[in-house]
């Protein structure tokens, strides 16, 4: 104990003459630690600690960029507010990315400037707060060296029923590039119980288990009658809406960030994911982006779709998938996005989601394929 005293008030005494033992470590394994840090927020506020941190932390490669708070635009609480941001109600997929449009762009995340900054905001009044508010890229514009970026929204993009599942990834470079979607009525967990879909969801769920006794690997008939189809059209339209939103909120940081390899645009929800590799992002950068008629997303190309659907799947850790639907996602004579072809774009699919979920698209992929057409919008 002696010792350790002695040594304690030596480092005292070091330290009071001017001499800082973290110096010793050099900034190459201070950007390792920093890299594994990567939250944004932290990061800004590493920087202001010191000089040296202030000078590293634009230098790191890897950077997570949480959203955690959404703000009304117009400053308004209540169920008008929530409503018109697609919160209240049954789920409006174009209220709900509108929502998400705000919640990127007045997230409380602060440039290194602002990051502890918050203190004194709130006794000024919601407005006043509001105006302490930063976009992404703001945040980011400190950011010198980002390689790989990955940004999390507070709320899932598609609205969907208790009990259903909707999965999807989107890869895009200028414009879509391809689009893989997993989706069901119904999940029944062996381990936690069952998960029931609600009666809004009925009918389709009706159509899913009509098709008792044996399973063919075709589409019943009761599919086509009871909304089966039509709901797995409004799941696509409303995850290409999503990931095209997502693509077109990127647009600045993107032309900001020269450096970026590899970003990833996900919710903390887990539904949908777009992904942009270094491919991707040069085309992004190369060519014009194609910006849909009033509303600020992307827009979609007429695509190409092929549908997989099994009533119901039964997964090895004893998950049910009932309704289970596989679609996959291509532009119309678009043969790039995905290196290696059809090859490539099986091993895409094959990769696409982890768990119980990447053994449902295996199965799926098995199945009987449907061909479907969609225009452009």
């Amino acid at each position: 104990m002696q010792s350790r005293h002695r040594i304690f008030a030596e480092d005292l005494l070091l330290a009071a003459e001017g001499e800082d033992h973290f110096d010793r470590v050099p900034d190459s394994l201070v950007l390792i630690i920093f890299n594994k840090l990567a939250d944004a927020r932290s990061l800004g506020r590493c920087s202001a600690v010191s000089r040296r941190f202030n000078a590293l932390v634009p230098l790191v490669d890897d950077a997570c960029l949480r959203i955690d708070r959404v703000i009304p635009a117009d400053g308004a609480d209540g169920g008008a507010g929530a409503d018109a941001l697609g919160l209240a109600g049954a789920p409006r997929p174009r209220a709900v990315l509108s929502h998400l449009l705000k919640a990127m762009l007045q997230a409380v995340l602060k440039p290194f400037a602002h990051c502890d900054a918050k203190s004194g905001a709130g006794a000024h009044g919601g407005k006043h707060a509001q105006l302490q508010h930063h976009s992404p890229a703001q945040v980011l514009k400190n950011f010198s060296s980002i390689r790989n970026l990955r940004m999390e929204l507070p709320v899932s993009d598609v609205g969907t029923d208790d009990g259903v599942i909707l999965k999807w990834k989107a890869v895009f470079g200028s414009t879509l590039q391809s689009c893989v979607i997993l989706g069901g009525t119904k999940v029944e967990r062996a381990a936690a119980g069952t998960y029931a879909s609600v009666p809004a969801a009925a009918a389709a769920a009706a159509a899913d288990s009509d098709a008792t006794g044996e399973d063919s690997g075709s589409i019943p008939e009761s599919f086509y009658t009871n909304g089966g189809l039509k709901l797995r059209v409004v799941w696509t339209i409303s995850s290409l809406i999503a990931a095209a939103t997502r693509h077109y909120l990127l647009r600045e940081i993107v032309k900001e960030h020269p450096t970026l390899e590899q970003v990833a645009l996900t919710d903390a929800h887990g539904q949908g994911t777009l992904s942009m590799g270094r491919d991707q992002l040069k085309e992004f950068r190369d060519k014009p982006l194609a910006a849909a008629a009033a509303a600020n997303r992307t827009q979609v190309p007429a695509c190409n779709m092929k549908l997989r659907y099994a009533p119901l799947l039964e997964l090895s850790d004893g998950t049910r998938i009932h309704g289970a639907t596989l679609v996959v996602i291509k532009p119309v004579g678009e043969a790039g996005g995905i290196g290696g072809g059809r090859k490539g774009l099986d091993d895409f699919v094959a990769d696409t989601f982890d768990g119980p979920f990447r053994e449902a698209v295996g199965v799926l992929s098995k199945r009987r394929t449907y061909l479907l057409e969609m225009n452009g919008f």
